[in-house]
């Protein structure tokens, strides 16, 4: 899995910054764009796989691990494990399964539901809104274009100047272009066209104000 900072190079940051720059040209409204590696710890799912990893070598110990007594007419499997092997092939299995969960965060997708992401994402969004200060603009203009690559999903929160201008099909829009740009392989392009689209959508109802000052920085935020 790719991290957030090893997606966007040095180009990339730069064209999305100008691209910012350029949006908030037409518009009181000031864009935020941040893209982080991960949103959840989902430590759920590290158990999970965890626990499975341990049943896998279980199995296999056991089927390994027999003692096989041929008779005249028969053959009789003992196994050999007893109770203390038993207990700690389950414990050394599911620690080295939960520390490769969490070392390859691919193995624990298939025990995180969708909906636990897209909730994760949404509190991770929010997280950076405060963090990033962007409900501290003078006029409540400020909006934040999140996107999280290990969910593949694209939160878009606007403070209240925006929030009221901004239609669920708008939003829906700019999260698309996102999207498109993943998909494509060329994430900045696609962070580009969603800066673009959210400086038409506000200028026609915040336009800039004369001495509108740039209150947030322009540069692409990268969590890893």
């Amino acid at each position: 899995m790719k991290t957030a900072n090893s997606l966007f190079g040095a180009e990339d940051r730069q064209a999305v910054d100008a691209a910012i720059a350029e949006a908030e040209k037409m518009t009181a409204g000031e864009i935020v764009t941040v893209v982080a590696t991960i949103s959840g710890r989902y430590d759920r799912a590290e158990d999970l796989f965890g626990l499975l990893f341990a049943l896998i070598a279980l199995s296999v110990a056991w089927l390994l691990f027999q003692d096989t007594t041929e008779a005249a007419w028969s053959a009789t499997q003992t196994p050999v494990l007893g109770l203390p092997a038993t207990v700690g092939i389950l414990i050394g299995g599911f620690v080295i399964g939960a520390a490769l969960a969490t070392h390859f965060p691919t193995l624990r997708l298939p025990f995180i539901a969708r909906a636990e992401m897209i909730e994760e994402v949404e509190r991770r969004a929010l997280e950076v809104f405060h963090r990033q200060r962007i409900r501290d603009t003078s006029r409540a203009t400020g909006v934040l274009i999140y996107v999280s690559l290990y969910e593949h999903v694209v939160k878009v929160i606007g403070d209240d100047g925006v929030a009221v201008e901004l239609s669920i099909d708008s939003l829906e829009d700019i999260c698309s272009l996102v999207v498109d740009g993943l998909k494509q392989g060329r994430p900045a392009d696609g962070l580009c066209q969603a800066v673009k689209k959210t400086g038409e959508l506000l200028a026609p109802h915040l336009p800039p104000a004369v001495g509108d000052a740039n209150e947030i920085t322009n540069q692409l935020i990268l969590i890893d």
